[in-house]
C-alpha cells in the first residue's frame, strides 16, 4: 500500500466523520500499522499540503491536518464511485465526449484520459470516449477551468443492441476486468468467515478494512458499471461489489474503535 493512498483512505473512512482534522501523531501511529515510518509520514503529508489537499493548523504543540474544499470534493467523488452503483435500467443511449488538446499539452491529455476513466467513460476511438450513463455535466464541470481542452459532448444511439455490445467490448477490456474481480473474490472470500466471527482485534480490523478498500478502489477506474445488456456472460463484478460492501460494513465498528482509541479527543475546531 502506498503511503499517499493510506492517507486519503484514513481521511475518507475516518477523519472526515470525526471533525475533518487529524493530529500528525495520530496519522503517524495509524500509518505505522502498515510499516510506514514517521519520517515518511511527514514527507508525504508535507507534499500533500503543498499540492493543496490539506490545510494545516496548530493546536498547542500539535500539528493538525484538515480537509479543505478540494479534498472533500475528491473524497465525495471517490466514495460515490466506489460505493454506489448506477441504475440498471438503460435507455439505449450513449453519452460521448470528443476532446481536442494541443500537442504541446501532453500532461493535460494524460489527465483528461484518467479523469474520463474515473467518471466511467471508455475509449471508443482516439480522443473519443463513451459511457452508457449521462455524466456529461460532470465532465463539463471537471474541465471548465482547462482552457487548453476543447470538448464536444453528444447523446447518441447505435444501430442496435449487437452494435452496443461491440462498442462496449471495444471501449473496455471486460474479460480482463472480470478475471481481476474473480481474483478479488478468491482473496477475500476466504477471509469473510473471520470477519463475520468478530474475532479480529480492533487494530487488525482497521488494517484489514483499509487493505480491502485499497484493493477494491482500483476497480472504479476500470469498471464503467455497464447495464446488464452489455455485460459478458459469467460477469462477477456485482458479486464482488456486494462482498466489498458487506466486509467493509462488518469491519467498521471495530476499526472505528481503534481509530478513536489512537486519536483520542477530537481536535478543537
Amino acid at each position: 500500500m502506498k503511503p499517499r493512498s493510506i492517507v486519503f483512505d484514513l481521511f475518507g473512512d475516518y477523519v472526515r466523520y470525526r471533525g475533518g482534522a487529524a493530529r500528525l501523531r495520530t496519522l503517524s501511529t495509524l500509518m505505522g500499522c502498515f510499516g510506514v515510518g514517521e519520517s515518511t509520514v511527514r514527507v508525504v503529508l508535507a507534499r500533500l499540503r503543498k499540492e493543496g489537499w490539506f490545510d494545516v493548523r496548530r493546536e498547542g504543540r500539535e500539528t493538525l491536518y484538515a480537509l479543505n474544499k478540494r479534498s472533500l470534493q475528491l473524497l465525495d467523488e471517490g466514495r460515490s464511485r466506489i460505493f454506489d452503483r448506477a441504475p440498471s435500467d438503460w435507455d439505449r443511449h450513449w453519452y460521448m465526449v470528443i476532446y481536442s488538446v494541443p500537442e504541446s499539452e501532453r500532461g493535460v491529455r494524460d489527465r483528461i484520459r484518467k479523469d474520463l476513466a474515473w467518471l466511467g467513460f471508455g475509449p471508443l476511438a482516439p480522443s473519443t470516449y463513451v459511457s452508457p450513463h449521462d455524466r456529461l455535466q460532470q465532465v463539463r464541470e471537471k474541465f471548465a477551468d482547462e482552457p487548453a481542452i476543447r470538448l464536444d459532448t453528444l447523446r447518441c444511439q447505435s444501430g442496435g443492441l449487437p452494435v452496443d455490445r461491440e462498442m462496449a467490448a471495444r471501449s473496455w477490456d471486460l474479460a480482463a476486468l472480470n478475471e481481476d474481480y474473480r481474483e478479488l473474490l478468491r482473496t477475500y472470500r476466504s477471509r469473510m468467515p473471520s470477519y463475520r466471527s468478530g474475532h479480529l482485534g480492533p487494530e487488525e480490523a482497521l488494517v484489514e478494512r483499509m487493505r480491502l478498500t485499497y484493493d477494491y478502489r482500483k476497480f472504479p477506474f476500470r469498471d464503467p458499471d455497464l447495464p446488464t445488456e452489455l455485460l459478458p456472460a459469467g460477469w462477477v463484478g456485482h458479486e464482488a461489489h456486494e462482498m466489498f460492501l458487506e466486509a467493509h460494513e462488518i469491519l467498521g465498528p471495530s476499526a472505528e474503535s481503534h481509530y478513536d482509541e489512537v486519536a483520542g479527543p477530537r481536535p478543537v475546531e
